[in-house]
Order: structure tokens, then sequence, then C-alpha cells
């Protein structure tokens, strides 16, 4: 039994019990009117008391009622709070899927990862990551191949994914390791344009192209400078490394929905 039940229980019993009380209060009328039958040599003293038994009768019953329409009062009151509870609830629940990291934030947190460079054989702990998560069996299913291919894979998309991770903004900023599957994902959700923000996920094409089938590599907006896009990126250079871009390079841009 909920507790709301339980307070619902203890209502309805307040209010029996104020209507019983009422009943007790009729009977107790029913008697002072009859007492005019009483033989006149009782005394005066004893009818006293028994209008004075009356007044007390029909002052408990006066506030039994009382307190049972306080009770009810009360109640209904809780009943207004328990629908702003479930309202707002309800609220965070719809809030799911936006971050509450900032786009500093998240450009401080792959900051945080500038000079790490790939292995003797073209590794690193974000191909490592990534193979391991439930994201790359999705991916797997979806693209085909093997987690085990994702470790010789190019990882500049899996870095952003690493960093979405980290930050607890991967169902805004989108996890992935397949540039041309994440930009898409972004216009599926009308996240996608072509000017600069920062903290964008910025989306190239060496030549030039902008269609998103010709997307070859992604990247972190970390400030606009005038005609130029500064970026943090990873598989740049075989490491983790901040650029300038040219807008003439740069395909579009998606847009997390990070905290202001």
């Amino acid at each position: 039994m909920t507790g709301r039940h339980r307070k619902n229980l203890s209502l309805t019993a307040k209010i029996a019990g104020g209507l019983l009380a009422g009943s007790t209060l009729a009977s107790t009328f029913a008697v002072a009117a009859n007492a005019n039958t009483l033989p006149e040599n009782v005394e005066a003293a004893g009818k006293t008391t028994a209008v004075n038994a009356t007044a007390l009768h029909a002052g408990l019953v006066l506030d039994g009622l009382t307190t049972a329409k306080k009770d009810l009062a009360r109640e209904q009151d809780g009943s207004d709070q328990t629908d702003v509870a479930a309202e707002a609830e309800t609220e965070a629940e719809e809030q799911v899927g936006k971050s509450s990291a900032t786009a500093d934030d998240f450009i401080k947190k792959a900051k945080t990862q500038l000079g790490i460079r790939e292995d003797g054989s073209g590794k690193t702990k974000f191909q490592e990551w990534y193979s391991k998560t439930g994201r790359a069996a999705e991916t797997v299913k979806r693209d085909g191949g093997s987690l085990k291919s994702y470790l010789d894979a190019a990882w500049c998309n899996m870095f952003v994914s690493w960093v979405a991770e980290e930050t607890g903004t991967k169902d805004t900023v989108g996890q992935d390791a397949w540039t041309i599957a994440h930009a898409k994902w972004f216009k599926e959700q009308d996240r996608w344009g072509t000017t600069p923000k920062k903290g964008a996920i910025v989306f190239f094409n060496w030549q030039g192209e902008k269609s998103l089938d010709s997307i070859v590599h992604v990247g972190i907006v970390t400030d606009v400078d005038g005609g130029k896009i500064k970026t943090i990126e990873g598989n740049t250079g075989n490491a983790v490394l901040e650029r300038d871009r040219k807008p003439s390079q740069i395909v579009g841009y998606g847009y997390p929905e990070f905290a202001s």
C-alpha cells in the first residue's frame, strides 16, 4: 500500500468519525427533547447537567467536523503537491539526451588529450576503447567487419566519441567510427548546418566537396577566428592536435545540445 493510499484511508476514517459524531449529536438532541416528558419534580441541577452534556456533545461534534474539513484540505494540498512532483519528474525525463556539460567542458576534456600519438603499430587508446563499447557492436552490425577491425581503423571519429563518453554527452554528441554516418545522424535530428559554433562537431572534405557522402575527417570546433576555424582533432598527423581550418575544407557542422 502506498503512502498516499494510507493517507486516504486515514482521512476516510476521520470523516466517518465525524459522521458518527453527527449521529451521536442527533441522539443527544432527541434525549434532550424527551426531557420535557420527565416528571416535574426533576431537580433544576439535573436539568442543568443534561443541558451542559448536550452542549458538550455538540461542541465535540463540531470540532470533529472542522478537523475532518481541515484534513481534507491538507489531503487536497498533498494531491496538488504530488501532481507538481509528477510533472517535474516528467519534465526531467524529457530532458534525457540533453547534456549537462557545456561546450567549454567538452573542449576542455578534448584538450587534455593533446599530444597523444599512435604507438609503433599505429594504435591508440581511442581505438582500443571504442572496440570494446556496445556502440561498436552496433556499428559492426550496421557496417560489417569485426570489432577487431577497429583497432586498425582511422580513429578521428573514435576520438570525438571518446570525449563524448568522458563528458557524459554521448546522447547529444553521438558516437560512431564512421564520419559519414555520424554527419547523417546530426542531419536526421535537424542539428546540422554550415555556421561554425564553439563546441560543434566539424566534418571535412579536403577537395572542397560539400555532400555528406564526401566527408573524410572530423574534429571539434574550439574557436572561430575570422575566416579560420580553430579545431582539435584526432588522427591528424597520427596524433591529437590543434588545427586552423579553412571554411572551404568544411562540409558542415553537427550541433550538440550542450548546457548553457
